[in-house]
């Protein structure tokens, strides 16, 4: 039964990338938005829903290190397997103000949680500083948007032949009640399978729950790399990594202030690590390849094979 579920969930979370994808394409195109911000903003929270839901609700029990650690595990799979394996569908091209501002911010605010879980807690003035960095990413990104937009000399004609506003909108809000649906399913049976053969609780956690509450990002970019939408692909990935640590773990201390003893050094190195790898495959010729996106699969395999070994 545990099988039969976890195929539908997977089926779930394709068919509801699809349409996501399809959503958020059309609403930047009717609202003259660059595919990077939307991909950056709305499908980065959309997508990122199954973290909020299990850190919110981990927060709220007192259990600081499986909100954190769901949170850590997850961003090294949006780095390494998600971006890595929409490399794989499809090669995609980096922008210079991809590389400089948004890889950049995945990496600072790795470091800043590091930092700032250095003594086994977070307190709610370390989240209250968190949800600020968060407020003065939204801010930054629409400005630069806003200045992009004044500088444009022809007025767009993208919003011919695109489907009604109403349509798009349904789009997202189908596309993300089966990402999250789908993901819960795979989630859950995943993990009851997992402990069937033995797997431990903690390995569980930082693969399993991880890798489950990423399957919408990773369905979204890879599907979204297919049609073209590189910025759209990458802008999910690298968003969902600024939104999880800033705006999630944020709200999450404001609620509950958290204790983070289980997470260990090669989950820290590989948070922080993962992000100067794809720097480094991004800056050499400002595109990610196959070659590129093999490269960091590797790297996660090698990160489960720590973890199991």
């Amino acid at each position: 039964m545990n099988i039969v579920l976890l195929l539908v969930g997977t089926a779930l979370v394709l068919w509801g990338a699809d349409k996501f994808t399809d959503g958020a394409c059309g609403v930047a195109r009717r609202w003259n938005v660059s595919e990077l911000v939307i991909g950056l903003t709305i499908v980065a929270m959309g997508t990122s829903l199954p973290e909020l839901i299990v850190s919110l609700f981990s927060s709220i029990r007192g259990s600081g290190d499986m909100s954190v650690g769901n949170i850590v595990g997850s961003n090294i799979f949006n780095t390494l397997v998600i971006i890595g394996a929409s490399a794989m569908a499809m090669k995609i091209a980096v922008s210079r103000i991809t590389l400089y501002r948004d890889i950049s911010l995945s990496f600072g605010v790795a470091v800043v949680l590091f930092l700032m879980g250095r003594d086994g807690e977070l307190s709610r003035v370390e989240g209250i500083l968190l949800l600020g960095v968060f407020a003065c990413f939204l801010y930054n990104l629409f400005a630069a948007e806003r200045k992009n937009k004044k500088n444009q000399t022809e007025v767009s004609e993208q919003t011919k032949d695109i489907e009604p506003v109403w349509k798009l909108l349904l789009f997202l809000v189908i596309g993300v009640a089966s990402l999250v649906g789908g993901g819960q399913l795979l989630v859950n049976n995943a993990a009851e399978l997992a402990r069937s053969w033995g797997v431990s609780e903690s390995v569980i956690g930082l693969t399993i729950l991880a890798g489950g509450t990423s399957m919408p990002e990773l369905a979204t970019s890879v599907v979204a790399a297919r049609k073209g939408s590189n910025d759209l692909a990458l802008g999910n990935a690298l968003g969902s990594n600024i939104f999880n640590i800033t705006l999630v773990l944020g709200l999450c201390n404001v609620i509950s202030p958290m204790r983070i003893p289980l997470i260990s050094t090669t989950d820290w190195a590989f948070l922080i690590g993962s992000n100067v790898v794809l720097a480094v495959c991004a800056i050499t010729r400002m595109r990610l390849c196959r070659i590129e996106g093999f490269v960091l699969l590797l790297c996660y395999a090698a990160y489960l094979t720590l973890l199991f070994v």
